[in-house]
C-alpha cells in the first residue's frame, strides 16, 4: 500500500523542512506570525523595534540553557517542537474522517505545483531535463542569497 510509505515521507519531509526554518530570518522559511503578534503593545501599528523584539523572544524561547546562545540540540528541540505542531494541525485540517490517519485523498494538494514545474520547463517541452534543474535550483539559491536567507557556503 503506497498509503503506508507516503505519511512517514511527509511526516519526515515535515520535520526537516521545519527543523531548518524555525529560526530562519526569511518570512517564507517559517510559519506566518500574525499582525497581533508582533504589534506588541497593540496600537495597530508595527515598528521595527517590534519586529526585532519578537525575533529577540524566537532567539530566547530557543535558547533553553538562557546562556546566550543556540546549540545544535537546542535548535534541533526548537525545530521538533514547530514540527509538532505543524503536523498536529495538518491532522486537524484535513483527517476528514477523525481516524487519525490521513491517506492519500486526505493529503493536501499541492497549490502552486503545476505553475511551478512550467516555470522549471523553460523551453516548454513538457518535461525538465537536467539542465532546467540545475538552472532552477541555482536561480532559487540566488533568491534566497539575495534575501539573506541563505546558509554558509562553506559546503
Amino acid at each position: 500500500m503506497k498509503s503506508v510509505k507516503f505519511i512517514p515521507a511527509i511526516l519526515i519531509s515535515a520535520v526537516a523542512i521545519t527543523g531548518t526554518s524555525v529560526l530562519a530570518a526569511g518570512p517564507k522559511d517559517r510559519a506566518p506570525v500574525t499582525f497581533q503578534e508582533l504589534d506588541a503593545n497593540g496600537d495597530g501599528q508595527v515598528t521595527q523595534d517590534e519586529m526585532q523584539a519578537h525575533r529577540n523572544q524566537r532567539f530566547t524561547d530557543a535558547d533553553t540553557d538562557g546562556d546566550g546562545q543556540l546549540s545544535v540540540e537546542e535548535m534541533q528541540s526548537a525545530a521538533q517542537t514547530k514540527a509538532s505542531e505543524r503536523v498536529t494541525k495538518m491532522f486537524e485540517k484535513n483527517d476528514a474522517n477523525q481516524d487519525g490517519f490521513l491517506t492519500e485523498d486526505e493529503l493536501p494538494k499541492p497549490r502552486r505545483a503545476g505553475k511551478m514545474f512550467d516555470r522549471i520547463d523553460a523551453d516548454n517541452n513538457g518535461s525538465i531535463s537536467e539542465q532546467e534543474f540545475a538552472d532552477a535550483k541555482d536561480k532559487m539559491g540566488r533568491k534566497h542569497k539575495k534575501h539573506g536567507q541563505s546558509g554558509s557556503d562553506d559546503s
